[in-house]
């Protein structure tokens, strides 16, 4: 699954809205809006923007869910919010505030979530308040959490070591063609 997993990795840096159409379709609803798009003004990774990160995660958590048969609908719908938060946690200027933006940030982007999808289910809710785990104590108590939760991890690694590493950046950009 390893080498699925970084296919789709690779893969969400190079999504067609005619080749990927089930997946956009998935998350249209979400992914449109402004708020959402507004993300990409925040550094994520180093050289990734969070509207980068949340689309790479929501597209492993997607292709993780297919293959496990789990409710893809809830799953891209929480991956796609679950860094839904309006500031940058870098902030030299809020630096203090934000030091506990890994324990402190699920919640605000699950209350974020609510606020702005006021039909977000309950299991939702939960992938995106829970998606920190381990860092924190909240652990996913759903598969769906589980997935939305390891995805995130793994395209942060992914993202730090495209970022840290010029060998890493040269062969992943001779694989998505930029």
């Amino acid at each position: 699954m390893d080498s699925k997993l970084f296919d789709a990795f690779c893969r969400s840096y190079m999504l067609d809205k005619e080749k990927d159409k089930r997946f956009f379709d998935l998350i249209s609803e979400q992914y449109n809006t402004p708020e959402v798009q507004s993300l990409r003004q925040y550094e994520q990774h180093l050289e990734i923007d969070r509207l980068q990160h949340i689309t790479s995660v929501t597209y492993v958590a997607y292709k993780l869910s297919e293959h496990f048969g789990c409710d893809t609908q809830s799953v891209v719908r929480a991956a796609i919010m679950h860094d839904l938060f309006y500031y940058d946690w870098r902030d030299g200027e809020n630096g203090k505030w934000h030091r506990l933006h890994g324990y402190k940030h699920p919640k605000y982007a699950a209350l974020n979530a609510k606020e702005l999808f006021p039909d977000l289910s309950k299991k939702e809710f939960d992938i995106i308040r829970r998606h920190m785990w381990p860092l924190t104590v909240f652990i996913p108590n759903s598969k769906e959490g589980f997935i939305v939760s390891l995805s995130d991890k793994y395209c942060a690694t992914m993202e730090l070591l495209y970022s840290m590493s010029p060998s890493y950046k040269q062969k992943f950009r001779s694989i998505i063609g930029k």
